[in-house]
């Protein structure tokens, strides 16, 4: 792991903003960070502990995740920075099940369905969550695009928090195993690849029913100065919990630098 940390702090000591890196080696435990107890503003990487909130409500038996909710018209809230999802276009009414929320909520990082299932479980179980998990320094406040203006904080994250969220997560120790595999296998679909995952080769087998050679489940988030990607990158037995966070980046930039990050790690793996 120590070419691959060079490279990364290389590459960051060439460039601008604030960074906060935690990488772990989930075969070496092997484990590198930078400015990880650096707070940023948490944008969507919030939604990861919301949906383990939704998950920890249904394994106390408060309801299924077929259950359905109908979606309201003073629900549905945009996002002038794109990212928003498909939900504050639809005709209010139309009856989703909570798992079509929370996959709406991961993989197209859609804030409508966000804010129905902040309502559906409440503030104080998510806050609770975190708490369990051991995201000590990390804070939850708000829904997404209705910050009232006495909110009493924002909703912030450290690379640290997130990295002791990913680790929980892929030894099955936060609610269950099954919610743990669940929450993964969303994160897997996830649409927005155009961070970590930028320059991954597409090495799709012609042969059907053939297992990709990697695979990366992940969750994005970006609002204006600010670029996260935080994820599980899967390479045949090896995997890595990855989590980088960037504020006072030009976006653009902040994306090359993500993606030469995520190639860093990729061949790392595939060594």
């Amino acid at each position: 792991m120590e070419q691959l940390v060079k490279q990364i702090q290389d590459l960051l000591n060439e460039t601008k903003g604030t960074w906060g890196i935690h990488l772990e080696d989930l075969v070496t435990k092997e484990t590198w960070a930078w400015n990880e107890q650096e707070v940023f503003f948490a944008a969507s990487i919030i939604k990861v502990p919301i949906m383990a909130a939704v998950f920890a409500g249904f394994d106390e038996g408060l309801y299924r995740l077929s259950d359905t909710i109908s979606l309201k018209r003073e629900d549905q809230v945009g996002d002038p920075v794109g990212g928003c999802g498909v939900l504050h276009h639809l005709t209010p009414g139309i009856n989703l099940t909570i798992y079509d929320y929370i996959t709406l909520m991961i993989i197209q990082s859609d804030n409508t369905a966000t804010n129905v299932l902040i309502d559906l479980v409440g503030v104080e179980k998510i806050q609770q969550i975190m708490k369990e998990i051991g995201m000590e320094q990390s804070s939850f406040h708000t829904k997404l695009m209705t910050v009232p203006v006495k909110a009493k904080g924002r909703n912030r994250i450290t690379a640290f928090d997130i990295a002791t969220l990913l680790k929980k997560l892929t030894s099955g120790s936060i609610i269950s195993q099954y919610a743990c595999e669940q929450m993964i296998d969303i994160m897997k679909k996830q649409h927005f690849r155009d961070c970590l995952p930028e320059r991954f080769p597409d090495e799709e087998s012609n042969i059907i029913g053939a297992k990709p050679p990697w695979e990366f489940a992940n969750k994005t988030g970006w609002v204006t100065g600010i670029r996260h990607d935080i994820g599980i990158l899967y390479f045949g037995k090896k995997a890595m919990n990855i989590v980088v966070l960037s504020k006072d980046v030009e976006d653009r930039e902040a994306k090359a630098i993500m993606a030469q990050i995520g190639e860093y790690i990729f061949h790392y793996l595939k060594q």
